[in-house]
């Protein structure tokens, strides 16, 4: 049973137990359901305690059931509260650990609320693009107040049990038995009428029509496109405005409103793409997986010291290697710059500071690097070094040290080549800026081992990444999708746009920035030395020039303070250039081609469906294991608006047969060679179903 039922004297307890946040699911409710129906009819009983086992009270609803039958089925979840609170008898929630969403709403329908501090109270609908569906809005106001259960319900952040006093009937010692505590309190209040119920209170605020409407603009403001935040400010107002029937009505139809809108489907295929990316198929969840307690980084530039700092954050300590002293010198300083910065903006105290920096150590010899548990190389992303780094790794690491390369096109097999031991090697791709961006893109060699795959899955965790597998081949899966988006950017300037308005598009339409302001940022000459290899290795594949010409005029972003745009010390604005602008003009002209008006329309179809063309070549060639993975990676490394779900997601949404449509169009188009509708998309379309289906 998901609930078990006993009786301690007088009070029956109800424990939920279902791992491992206790989530109301179907059979939970039916049994918790019955445990009151079961203490109701007898006699000798005459409380109720309602907890949970193991490291929770509840974390609500159970995800697996969203969008199924089952959530609905009864008895519902507000069957379970309604039973609660209709009760004869006194019903206490004793809560510790983590007491959110549907979980706190049960608690708020019982009679009585007891915890121990420390426990984490929350409504965090609104992260999946929803509201409190079970009485949340109209019984947190009437317990905390008005402006309190506002600010947690738009926020969905969590509050620690002992900063809510209001909350409970009585909180605990920290290191008292709740159980026990819990059912003492029971006895001392079982004849205790009439019994207090939230429903019958009244939310008291002066002048809260002033309030709700200053609460309306703030988070319009805040909100951007996300509709839920504002549906939760009127909801909550419903709590002041309603009868508590009324409310709860209005609160129904608010909720299933918003469940069926695409913003909050996107986040929740955004929530549930999250845990499913770190599981493999064909290794199991009890893989062992092998202790990483140090690390060295090969390479102490921007990249390399951003993966340091990832180790450090999360306390394992860091041997950084370099050839020269001053690169290492340098390397150290801009760490260190970097925890001074997030010191100064008070997210950082000055002994996390100094804790962080006490992990790290230096070295210029390979040798002094050896018993490390895992090595990550952050070198030049060319082959022949890349040899150099890994046939001296294999020489001086200890066995059983994980072997990892940082490359973000290169292939891994060839690299793992150059070892004894590709088993040990594994590509783990951080994305700039490393300490800050969450996307780890782990790739999986031909040979390498299951334990560590499992591993730098694991190890993604402990760093606060999102780790996405992908297989080998050219970009993996980020890099190589990006490579088809930019190409068409490149295309859009040939035959009409400049940078200004395809950035402006993108941007629109809710990428964090556009294709050419990205290239600035990344460096253009990133870029341009991926296609001079492809000029040798796929002649047959097309580029626009205009991005070679723009870094033949020194030209290679913010580094340099002139890319597509210039740029002034300090200010991170991009500014037009007109030489840029006139040489792509010319370009066109040399072309041969009658430059027109481009739609941002066309222009955001090209960027995206280039992504979802090459997206659903992976997903078939088995690259990536899921389409979600796909929309992991673009959600979280390369700035694809979430409320759109990623490049899958979206498509899926917008209809497969209307992306194949306008994938023919453009086929016909100027370099209509690089649309070549993928089979799985032809496929998926003509047969009515979806990339995530």
């Amino acid at each position: 049973m998901t609930a078990e039922y006993q009786v301690h004297g007088v009070v029956a307890v109800i424990t939920l137990n279902n791992p491992p946040v206790n989530g109301m699911g179907l059979e939970t409710r039916t049994a918790a359901v019955q445990g009151l129906q079961r203490a109701a009819a007898d006699d000798a009983v005459k409380a109720i305690v309602i907890t949970g086992a193991g490291k929770a009270f509840s974390g609500g609803a159970d995800i697996k059931e969203f969008n199924t039958p089952k959530a609905l089925t009864e008895p519902s979840l507000h069957t379970f509260i309604a039973t609660a609170e209709g009760s004869a008898k006194p019903v206490v929630a004793a809560i510790h650990t983590v007491c959110m969403g549907g979980g706190l709403e049960l608690s708020l329908g019982c009679h009585y609320r007891v915890a121990l501090p420390g426990a984490q109270i929350a409504l965090p609908e609104v992260k999946l693009g929803l509201l409190p569906g079970a009485g949340g809005t109209q019984r947190l106001p009437r317990v905390l107040g008005l402006e309190p259960a506002l600010n947690m319900i738009v926020s969905g952040n969590p509050v620690p049990s002992e900063k809510l006093p209001a909350l409970f009937d009585e909180i605990f010692a920290a290191d008292a038995d709740l159980l026990q505590s819990a059912v003492a309190f029971a006895e001392k209040i079982a004849d205790v009428r009439p019994l207090p119920k939230v429903r019958d209170r009244k939310v008291d605020y002066p002048n809260h029509e002033a309030f709700l409407q200053f609460s309306r603009n703030t988070v319009k403001a805040m909100a951007g496109p996300f509709p839920a935040p504002l549906e939760c400010v009127e909801t909550v107002a419903a709590s002041v405005t309603m009868k508590f029937d009324d409310g709860m009505k209005f609160e129904r139809e608010r909720f299933l409103h918003l469940i069926q809108t695409t913003e909050s489907k996107a986040l929740r295929h955004a929530f549930f793409a999250e845990r499913v990316a770190s599981k493999v198929p064909d290794v199991p969840a009890d893989t062992p997986v092998r202790q990483i307690k140090s690390a060295a980084i090969i390479g102490a530039g921007t990249m390399g010291g951003g993966i340091a700092m990832n180790f450090l954050n999360a306390g394992i300590p860091v041997k950084l290697l370099e050839q020269k002293q001053e690169a290492l010198d340098k390397g150290i300083a801009t760490i260190r710059k970097n925890y001074e910065n997030t010191l100064k903006k008070g997210k950082l105290t000055q002994e996390k500071l100094d804790q962080r920096m006490g992990l790290l150590s230096s070295t210029l010899a390979y040798e002094e690097i050896g018993q490390a548990d895992i090595v990550v190389e952050a070198v030049f992303e060319e082959l022949g070094v890349k040899e150099a780094v890994f046939r001296k790794l294999d020489e001086v690491m200890k066995p059983g040290a994980i072997l990892a390369t940082n490359t973000s096109t290169l292939d891994v097999d060839k690299i793992a080549a150059f070892t004894k031991r590709p088993q040990d090697v594994i590509g783990t791709h951080f994305f700039s800026p490393a300490n800050v961006m969450k996307l780890l893109e782990i790739v999986r060699g031909k040979d390498t081992g299951k334990d560590v795959l499992a591993t730098a899955l694991a190890l993604s965790k402990k760093l606060k990444k999102t780790g996405v597998v992908s297989g080998v081949c050219d970009g993996f899966i980020g890099n190589r999708m990006i490579e088809q988006y930019s190409r068409q950017a490149g295309f859009l300037l040939e035959e009409g746009a400049l940078p200004e308005q395809v950035d402006k598009a993108a941007e629109k339409f809710g990428f964090a920035m556009g294709p050419f302001r990205m290239g600035d940022l990344a460096g253009n000459d990133i870029g341009w030395a991926i296609r001079k290899r492809r000029y040798v290795e796929k002649p047959e594949i097309s580029y626009s020039k205009t991005a070679d010409l723009l870094c033949e005029m020194g030209r290679y972003g913010q580094k340099t303070g002139a890319g597509w745009y210039d740029y002034k010390a300090g200010d991170r604005k991009a500014y037009p250039n007109e030489e840029v602008n006139a040489m792509i003009v010319q370009h066109s002209a040399e072309l041969g081609i009658t430059r027109r008006k481009i739609s941002d329309e066309e222009i955001v179809e090209r960027l995206v469906y280039a992504l979802v063309n090459e997206g659903a070549l992976i997903l078939e060639e088995g690259i990536a294991l899921r389409a979600s993975d796909i929309d992991m990676v673009y959600l979280t490394g390369y700035g694809f608006p979430l409320y759109r779900g990623g490049p899958m997601f979206y498509a899926d949404t917008v209809g497969l047969p209307n992306v194949l449509a306008a994938i023919n169009k453009y086929a016909q188009g100027h370099q209509g060679g690089a649309w070549k509708p993928a089979p799985l998309l032809q496929r998926l379309a003509a047969e009515g179903k979806t990339f995530n289906g």
